[in-house]
């Protein structure tokens, strides 16, 4: 059987299952009047900010487009055959022009860009229609309400996976089968796609981030500290708005996100299988991660269908049936594995299923370590809590020696993960292709092998703001106590599913880093007439990759800076809103004004998307002016020391090629401070926030014995950490996972500019 034929089967598959999960959720208890009162501002709120923001990109978009189309245009010299002679791959002549070269890059972006927008809103117009129904669910039982969450989640995640898989595909049936273009020079053009993606999901996570966190700074501090109230109290101003920020920031944000993560890690999967098809003739190795995706579709279907048969028991603990379904999806994967490597890769298939189980084994390390370091059943957790004690001060130093310390062990599953992949890759046996092609190969697969689950993954984590604002529905419109147990309950294993979540796609950038950087040297290759299966080294020691280094790391942190400081400017407003709303009005404390949500809500809007344009445009601009730069100013003659297909040691000389080593130097290390960074906001920022639920949970006692209660000092010190916490984990840390994989696809794409003829 021809594996490939499951491609658009899967694709369909994934359209239909998530269809038949939305009429299941919508087709439930949709609860009291009250509750649809309050869901229907959410709604309102939500669609109104995405309707802006999505009209900002959109310009933004089409700028960039016809930007991108000109400069391949111009600095481009049209796309080269490649071809074997004798045992090389060689470069043939011109069998694109640069114009239409420009023009299909374009045509990828743009659609690359629309399928990510169309991803992002998707996911959130299904969370704030399945916000309802949990909060409906939670006054009859917790299996109902768990099961309508990962149900309104897995429609987001079914969708996502199955605009990438379709997009991907499309575009490569189009341009080689369509239009007629070589299977070998197709995937570089396909690299518009995963810009265009990347694109549009940096600007809804920054701009999407910066509003749920000032929403929910603002809430916090005026409602829960200064005015003494609970939160997703109907007398707050800015409730509604932290509710509908749940939805933009952690819905369509991250959909946008791992839609890209999806699309450029295939991408660059597939250009690195060039090399192997050159050599063999065989296209299963160019169309393998597509296929290796779609069987990871059909095991999330299965994975998902059998969470409610571990559901019986969850109250004693909620996150075992999401647990349980994630083990299933990823046994189910090793099988789809072990079918695609032995059916697609040739006699050294074992070898590729090892590094694929490999990057299955690193995804289920940073679940765990996520878990660790965020769930509040474990060390880092209660100690953040109990430094809450002796105030705000000793509870942010605690929570910060914590985030710091989770990159240890991430980093040390991100460095297995790739050495042990590279080796196991390295000692397949291909004629004519050396062990270092085959190696990087391996690495591709770790990536495609840990992204199998992708779907299962996005849905725990719209899981997340659909109970957040499950629970907010219950408190706003009075739902009974034990309704509003069962949120709370809800609300920190969705703190915990998220952060999950973000750890994974710290993984998956830290694998796909070095497969989006190895296709981007790829690229240089074939700018600069060195055969693809020639190693090409990197010097750190040069002056060019070491200075592009330290831009490229200075980046990070001025990315981070930006979009924290974006989160306080437009934290700031909302606070000064709820605090004038309260201070004219009176009467809403008492009960007998109602609150104006709607002028809150566009305050956080305005604000949210006036502060994400310069950290946005930073990255797209930084690569881009550090390339030219050292391309005009550093002309010197470069000698480049590398390896043939034999293993001979190679000595070739490049003039002005000082542009793409320094964009080089920016990308390693720009990469390996992003997922630094990322890694240390994420979890420090998810601890933090579930220290603060731990208390509010009555889990906490005193010196004396007694339970800590909400309003306490204690808990007051807990709510000032959540709040340093919340722009780290949804703001900085989500928009830096972005960050890392735009450097690689828009180096990727521009890569002509940076190398002078």
């Amino acid at each position: 059987m021809d594996l490939i034929v499951l491609v658009p089967v899967a694709g369909v598959a994934a359209v239909l299952f998530a269809l038949w999960l939305a009429r299941d959720v919508l087709s439930r208890d949709t609860g009291t009047p009250e509750m649809q009162q309050v869901a229907g501002l959410i709604f309102e709120g939500a669609m109104a900010f995405l309707k802006r923001q999505y009209g900002t990109i959109a310009i933004m978009t089409a700028v960039i487009a016809a930007v991108l189309m000109g400069v391949v245009t111009l600095v481009s010299d049209g796309v080269k055959e490649i071809k074997l002679d004798g045992t090389t791959i060689v470069y043939g002549e011109v069998v694109m022009s640069s114009t239409k070269e420009g023009m299909l890059t374009g045509i990828a972006f743009i659609v690359g860009a629309l399928c990510s927008g169309v991803s992002g809103y998707i996911g959130m117009y299904i969370a704030v229609r399945s916000n309802l129904r949990t909060a409906a669910a939670a006054r009859n039982s917790l299996k109902d309400a768990i099961t309508v969450a990962l149900r309104g989640g897995a429609v987001s995640g079914f969708l996502v996976v199955a605009l990438s898989l379709i997009g991907v595909s499309t575009m490569w049936v189009v341009y080689t089968r369509v239009l007629g273009y070589p299977e070998a020079i197709t995937p570089f053009l396909l690299v518009g796609f995963g810009f265009g993606a990347s694109f549009v999901a940096l600007f809804a996570q920054i701009g999407g981030g910066i509003y749920t966190k000032a929403a929910d700074v603002g809430a916090d501090l005026v409602g829960k500290v200064e005015a003494g109230i609970p939160e997703d109290d109907p007398r707050n101003a800015a409730v509604v708005a932290d509710l509908v920020g749940d939805n933009v920031g952690d819905c369509a944000g991250r959909g946008a996100d791992l839609f890209e993560s999806m699309s450029a890690e295939n991408i660059g999967a597939m250009i690195l299988g060039v090399a192997i098809y050159t050599v063999t003739q065989d296209l299963n190795w160019i169309l393998f991660p597509l296929v290796l995706r779609s069987f990871g579709v059909f095991a999330t279907i299965i994975g998902m269908m059998v969470v409610p048969m571990f559901s019986e028991n969850a109250e004693k603990d909620p996150m075992r049936p999401l647990n349980m379904g994630y083990y299933v999806v990823s046994a189910l994967s090793i099988v789809g594995l072990y079918i695609a490597t032995s059916q697609m890769l040739g006699d050294s298939w074992m070898w590729f299923f090892w590094c694929g189980v490999t990057g299955i084994a690193c995804g289920f390390a940073f679940v765990y370590i996520t878990q660790y370091y965020t769930a509040g059943a474990w060390r880092p957790v209660k100690e953040i809590a109990e430094a809450s004690k002796t105030g705000p001060a000793t509870n942010i130093i605690i929570g910060t020696s914590v985030g710091l310390e989770t990159f240890a062990p991430s980093a040390v599953a991100i460095v297995l993960a790739l050495v042990v992949s590279y080796t196991l890759g390295s000692h397949a046996d291909i004629a004519n292709v050396p062990a270092f092609t085959t190696g990087i190969f391996g690495t591709a697969v770790a990536t495609m092998g840990m992204l199998m689950s992708a779907a299962y993954i996005l849905s725990m984590d719209t899981f997340g703001p659909i109970t957040d604002n499950a629970g907010g529905i219950a408190e706003f419109s009075g739902a009974p106590a034990s309704a509003r147990h069962i949120t709370d309950a809800l609300d920190t294993v969705g703190n915990t599913t998220k952060a999950l979540t973000k750890g994974y796609a710290v993984a998956s950038a830290g694998l796909a880093a070095f497969l989006l950087f190895s296709a981007y040297l790829d690229k240089v290759k074939e700018r600069l007439d060195i055969p693809l299966v020639t190693e090409l080294p990197i010097d750190l020691a040069s002056i060019d990759v070491f200075a592009g280094g330290v831009l490229g790391v200075t980046l990070v942190f001025l990315f981070s800076a930006l979009t924290i400081r974006a989160v306080g400017s437009a934290a700031s407003s909302i606070i000064d809103e709820v605090r004038r709303q309260f201070r004219e009005h009176p009467g809403i404390m008492t009960g007998t004004e109602r609150p104006d949500y709607a002028r809150a809500v566009d305050i956080t809007a305005r604000a949210a998307l006036r502060q994400m344009v310069a950290p946005g445009i930073l990255v797209v601009g930084a690569p881009i002016v550090v390339g030219l730069i050292f391309r005009y100013l550093r002309d010197a003659t470069a000698t480049i020391y590398g390896h043939d297909a034999k293993g001979v040691l190679t000595v070739m000389e490049y003039p002005h090629s000082s542009g793409w080593l320094a964009v080089s130097g920016m990308l390693i290390i720009g990469t390996i401070g992003g997922i630094a960074m990322a890694t240390f906001f994420n979890n420090s920022g998810g601890a933090w926030d579930n220290a603060k639920k731990y208390i509010e949970s009555g889990d906490m006692k005193d010196e004396n014995g007694e339970v800590v209660k909400k309003g306490s000092a204690i808990h007051a010190a807990a709510v000032v950490g959540d709040t340093v916490g919340d722009p780290f984990k949804d703001t900085a840390g989500p928009s830096l996972h972005v960050l890392v994989k735009l450097l690689a696809t828009v180096t990727l794409v521009l890569a002509p500019l940076f190398i002078a003829s």
